[in-house]
Order: structure tokens, then C-alpha cells, then sequence
């Protein structure tokens, strides 16, 4: 089904548009992945539920996709703005570790990150190191007529290609002031293709080139990765809106210099904003990120995390807060109990049509992947009791397969979850509400209010009157 046409917002025009394929029988869309050189954090996770919301949409309007997902191992500085040491460099020293090693580890969690938030894999997770070869060929290519050599590397001259910078449309104020000086560079804006070794460094990461023995710069793998498996021009390429700044940029340069044409490689560029906290975005550097297992110790359940994404637009800020969360906990809690409810009862005719839940949900997503609106109609179909319970559950797979909050197997008991830290498990928990609701039936209220300070003591918030009838949550 293709249905209503699908419209996004393109960070190129910054406008609205119509997407219409390259090839309707395989949409190309290349994400920008994680450097697995630490966990990635939850803010690093939005960019993931909002590109695997994107890939559920075009395939449940009916296009087949081929998706990539890339895994920076190498290159990438810590400076995005193309300066500093190589993250992964940086890691393995402070760590006392093998590169490789630190690699492989942060890659499979982050792997195991997506698997929890229910995110579709890829078509393919290809690594920057994989690709040294093709990065070191496409700086050759055109290293005449857009390059430079100086003693630490090659550099890109940005003022080689066209329109430099359109993308972020900033790039002779603010975006080249976020860019440290290196001595030599004609323009600020400049960038590495090539980093050479300096004398006496000590890399686990390098390999030989035409500029000398090192390591390549970070934004040459996605223009050589995209261009390996999705071809020179493909249909979308997602990230933070961070790297509209500087990343992509750059990479479009690289691009227009391979091509020698004004071309970006991508029809259509799409950017979700930053997770927040009251004290400023989540990042890294600041130290003290949360990621997705610290949720999960907290008591949890990481497709709580999933719903609290899709309740904002993926181009709006999204503030993260412990109490916001738990309130997505007790929507996704009441959904299972709705569904739970439905799959009880028995088959009836339907007065209803689900069939304009469904209608509303493609014009939802179909507006820029507006996914509070789905949501919406979501509860609105579940609560319809004038459509039967089967086509409401026929509903729901409809709006699972683009939500992809797993509702049709989603249950109670997956949803119970409690704190890493807790010195008691789920049917401790149970035993002890069944002993406070027998003390309360007596009107043994000192017992009552003692087993609800023994439950609080690890973890477990007792919450009375709740009209879900879920006893028990994680102490916030």
C-alpha cells in the first residue's frame, strides 16, 4: 500500500517534500552509525528509533529497502570538527586495552541496543575498517583537483567544490568557528581525508598511503560506504541534526569531488534534533550519560524508552526526565492492558470500522513520520468499543508493524520489571503486595505502611488506587 503520499522534511531545501524513489522497487537510505569507542547513550539511541521509523514506514507503504548502517572503528576525532585524537585511539590508550578488542565489544552492544528497542537491522553494518582500501582510492581520485598535502595529512580545500556548506548554511560564521586552526589550511573549513602518523606515535589503528603510514579521516568512510552499497546517488541519508553542520557537509563535498558534479549523493537529507536534559544536551564528553542499561537498572523496560521517543517528533528537542519516562512506562503498561484485554474476549460483530484508524495512522506518519499523531489514534482504537475486538487486534498489527512497540506480544510479565539494585525479585514482590492487601482487609494499617517502607527500601513504589490495577512500579 503507497496510500497517502509520503512528505518529509529535506534539511537541503529546508522545506517540505514529496518523496518520490529513484527506484520504487529498492529505496536506498544510508544512517550515519555509532564509533564504538564507548556505549552509545540514549541520545545516541533517538537517532535509531527515528531512522527505524523511517525504514517501517516506507516498507509498510509498500517500497522494499536497503538499508545501511555504518560502524566507525576508525577516523573518527574527538573534535567533530576534524580535530583532536582519534576517539578510538584515544579509548584503547586510557583503557590499556587492544583497539580491536574495544571495538568489537562497544559494536555488539550497540547491536544488542537496537535488538531491545525492537529496531530492525539493517541491511548491512558495514566497518570504516573494512573499507581503508576504498577510502585511500577515493582519496587519490581526487586528491588533484580538491586536495592538499601538508606535513600531518591531506586536506580537502572546501573552496574546490560548489556551494561549500550549503546543507548547514552557516559555513562562513558559525560552522567554521566550531573548527580548530591547523597550521597551513587554505580555508577554515578544510578537512582531513588522510591523517598522517606523526614521528614516534604510537597507533594500533594505521596503514600505509600515498601520503605516508596513518590513518583515514572520519568523513571519507560514509562517502565511500554509501557509494559501495547504495551507488552514487541513492534516495535518503539520516543523522543528527549535529552532523548537518559539519559531517555532512563535508561528506557532500566529497561527494561533488568524486562525482565532479554539484550533486549531494542523497535526494533527500533528514536530521532528528537532540535528547535534552534540564542541564543541556546529552553528550559523551560531559560524562555522566545515560544509556540504555541504566534505564534498565533503574527498573525500565527499554521499550519504554521506544514510546517516549515516538511521543515527540523526531525534528523536535526531546527532554529527557526520569518522572517522563515513567509516565511512558504507565502508557505503554495501559496499551499491553488494552490488548490483553481485547485477545479476551469473545468474537462479536463489529459496529465499527477500523479501517479509518488505519487511514489516520498513514496520514500520521505520512506527515514527516508525525508519530504522536499515530499514537493518538492509536489509544482512540483501542478504547472504540464500537469496532469488534478482532478488528481492533487486525488494526493493531497495522499500527505495530510502524510503531514497532511489539503490542502483539508484549505482556504483563515482560512489563514487570524492578531495579538492578533490588534485594528482591518479582514474586517477592508479588507475595509481599498479596500480604499488604490481607493487612489492609484487616485494617492492619501499621502492617500495611510497614510493608510498603520494606518494598520502598528496595526499589519498589507501591502505588495505591491504581486504576490499572499495576500494583508496583520502580521507585523514581
Amino acid at each position: 500500500m503507497n496510500g497517502v503520499p509520503l512528505v518529509l522534511y529535506n534539511s537541503l531545501s529546508r522545506a517540505i517534500e514529496t518523496f518520490v524513489p529513484i527506484d520504487p522497487t529498492d529505496v536506498r537510505v544510508y544512517s550515519c552509525g555509532p564509533t564504538v569507542y564507548n556505549y552509545a547513550h540514549i541520545g545516541n539511541l533517538r537517532a535509531y528509533v527515528f531512522t527505524d521509523t523511517l525504514g517501517r514506514v516506507l516498507r509498510w507503504k509498500g517500497w522494499p529497502l536497503t538499508h545501511i548502517i555504518n560502524i566507525t572503528d576508525v577516523g573518527h576525532l574527538t573534535s567533530d570538527a576534524d580535530a583532536g585524537d582519534d576517539k578510538m585511539e584515544a579509548a584503547a590508550k586510557a583503557a590499556g586495552q587492544d583497539i580491536w578488542a574495544i571495538a568489537a565489544h562497544y559494536t555488539a552492544t550497540f547491536k544488542q541496543n537496537l535488538r531491545d528497542l525492537n529496531i530492525v537491522d539493517p541491511s548491512r553494518f558495514p566497518l570504516a575498517t573494512d573499507h581503508v582500501a576504498g577510502m585511500i582510492d577515493w582519496g587519490s581520485a581526487i586528491e588533484a583537483k580538491h586536495c592538499y598535502r601538508l606535513p600531518d595529512g591531506l586536506y580537502f580545500d572546501t573552496a574546490s567544490v560548489p556551494d561549500y556548506g550549503s546543507l548547514a548554511r552557516q559555513v562562513h560564521d558559525e560552522g567554521e568557528s566550531r573548527i580548530d586552526p591547523v597550521a597551513g589550511k587554505r580555508n577554515a573549513a578544510d578537512f582531513a581525508i588522510w591523517r598522517t602518523s606523526t614521528p614516534g606515535e604510537n597507533r594500533q589503528m594505521e596503514w600505509d598511503s600515498p601520503w605516508g603510514r596513518g590513518a583515514p579521516g572520519w568523513h571519507l568512510e560514509c562517502s565511500v560506504m554509501s557509494r559501495q552499497y547504495l551507488g552514487p546517488k541513492f534516495d535518503i541519508h539520516t543523522g543528527g541534526i549535529d552532523h548537518r553542520e559539519i559531517h555532512h557537509p563535508n561528506e557532500i563535498a566529497q561527494n561533488q569531488a568524486m562525482s565532479g558534479t554539484a550533486d549531494t549523493g542523497a535526494n533527500y537529507w533528514l536530521h532528528n534534533n537532540f535528547l535534552v536534559e534540564r542541564a543541556g544536551k546529552m553528550s559523551k564528553s560531559a560524562g555522566g550519560f545515560k544509556r540504555l542499561q541504566s534505564l534498565v537498572d533503574r527498573g525500565f523496560h527499554p521499550l519504554s524508552y521506544r514510546l517516549m521517543c515516538l511521543q515527540a517528533h523526531y525534528r523536535s528537542e526531546m527532554e529527557f526526565s526520569w518522572e517522563g519516562l515513567a509516565a511512558a512506562q504507565t502508557r505503554l503498561k495501559r496499551l499491553v492492558q488494552s490488548v490483553e484485554a481485547l485477545r479476551a474476549r469473545p468474537a462479536a460483530p463489529s459496529a465499527g470500522s477500523a479501517a479509518a484508524y488505519v487511514e489516520r495512522l498513514d496520514v500520521a506518519v505520512s506527515d514527516d513520520l508525525s508519530t504522536p499523531r499515530a499514537l493518538i489514534a492509536l489509544d482512540e482504537l483501542l478504547a472504540d468499543k464500537k469496532v469488534s475486538a478482532g478488528d481492533r487486534l487486525a488494526a493493531l498489527a497495522e499500527f505495530d508493524a510502524v510503531l514497532g512497540l511489539g503490542l502483539a506480544t508484549l505482556t504483563r510479565a515482560d512489563l514487570r520489571t524492578r531495579p538492578a539494585d533490588a534485594t528482591i525479585d518479582a514474586d517477592g514482590i508479588e507475595a509481599k503486595l498479596v500480604e499488604r492487601r490481607e493487612a489492609r482487609a484487616a485494617k492492619d494499617f501499621a502492617r500495611s505502611d510497614a510493608i510498603r517502607d520494606e518494598l520502598a527500601a528496595v526499589g519498589v513504589e507501591v502505588m495505591d488506587g491504581d486504576p490499572i490495577g499495576w500494583d508496583w512500579r520502580p521507585l523514581l
